[in-house]
């Protein structure tokens, strides 16, 4: 193994990635100290592949990214559940995915497809968003597989499942039987715990999203109605007042369900949301959402 100071990678980087290149791995050292290893690319994951990428994209690194070599600080596996949960508060959702299979519990499990079906609704595109999404089914079933007494795995296998049927559109989603895969694992989610505020939302968006696309016939297809929609989401800003993304989600809801009567109701829910504190990523990635739809609401 190549060892490397922090200022000889700055004078010599170049003799320091041939090696890496060619297979080999690198240490990195301050001051005595290691503090971070050097790895060929080839020899990653698809997931942490995936992950280097997205933040190349983005502007966000975590990494330095040299040729076919790549700098990546710390353990290379997840020793515990905080590392998971601190990778998806901080918007690691790849890593936080990675981490999480890596652990391999029921729990782990839940919250890698949680963070896969994240990444591919909010960074993804085309088919690289469908495939994020089914290895994020994948991932939650191994959670229900490892516990099906979880109600968190069958309410992230609802998530994928529902985000993949988004993905492919509605009529494939409706002949592929998602519709009603979607419901039955939030009722399994529900069933198990009967006020989880996570599988309420879920059920909420779920109607609304099913009114919106089967009209008149959600009711006699599905059992889907707006009454239903608002009881669940009601149900879930009682159990959780102060969360921000159930305040959006249910402007969205009454958007998608009818928004010319709903509208004013929505701006409300848009302006209450942004009066909330975002405590992790994904409440600022639902902040940014707010912003933009209360402008394009206000503005029209």
């Amino acid at each position: 193994m190549e060892i490397a100071t922090v200022s000889g990678l700055k004078t010599s980087l170049g003799a320091y990635v041939r090696p890496v290149k060619a297979g080999e791995e690198g240490l990195l050292t301050q001051r005595g100290r290691p503090i971070a290893r050097l790895l060929p690319i080839a020899g990653l994951s698809s997931l942490t592949q995936h992950f280097m990428n997205s933040m190349i994209k983005t502007g966000h690194f975590a990494f330095v990214a040299v040729g076919c070599a790549v700098l990546l600080s710390g353990v290379a596996g997840a020793q515990s559940m905080e590392q998971v949960r601190t990778a998806y508060a901080e918007g690691r959702f790849v890593e936080a995915a990675e981490l999480g299979s890596a652990l391999k519990t029921s729990e782990s499990y839940a919250l890698a497809a949680q963070s896969l079906a994240i990444q591919g609704h909010f960074f993804a595109e085309g088919e690289e968003k469908k495939a994020l999404f089914q290895r994020a089914i994948a991932l939650a079933k191994e959670a229900v597989r490892f516990d099906a007494a979880n109600p968190e795995a069958h309410l992230q296998l609802a998530h994928a499942t529902g985000r993949y049927g988004q993905a492919i559109g509605f009529l494939e989603a409706v002949t592929g039987g998602y519709a009603t895969k979607v419901r039955e694992s939030i009722e399994e989610a529900l069933r198990l715990d009967p006020d989880k505020p996570g599988a309420h939302l879920s059920m909420a968006t779920w109607q609304a999203e099913v009114v919106n696309a089967a009209g008149p016939m959600a009711g006699f297809l599905y059992g889907a109605t707006r009454k239903k929609a608002r009881r669940h989401y009601d149900r879930t800003l009682e159990l959780v007042p102060d969360a921000k993304v159930v305040c959006v989600e249910y402007a969205f809801g009454l958007l998608l369900m009818d928004e010319d009567r709903n509208r004013e109701e929505a701006v409300r829910l848009l302006e209450r949301a942004l009066q909330k504190p975002s405590k992790d990523a994904l409440d600022r990635l639902y902040h940014e959402q707010a912003v933009a739809r209360l402008a394009s609401l206000k503005g029209g």
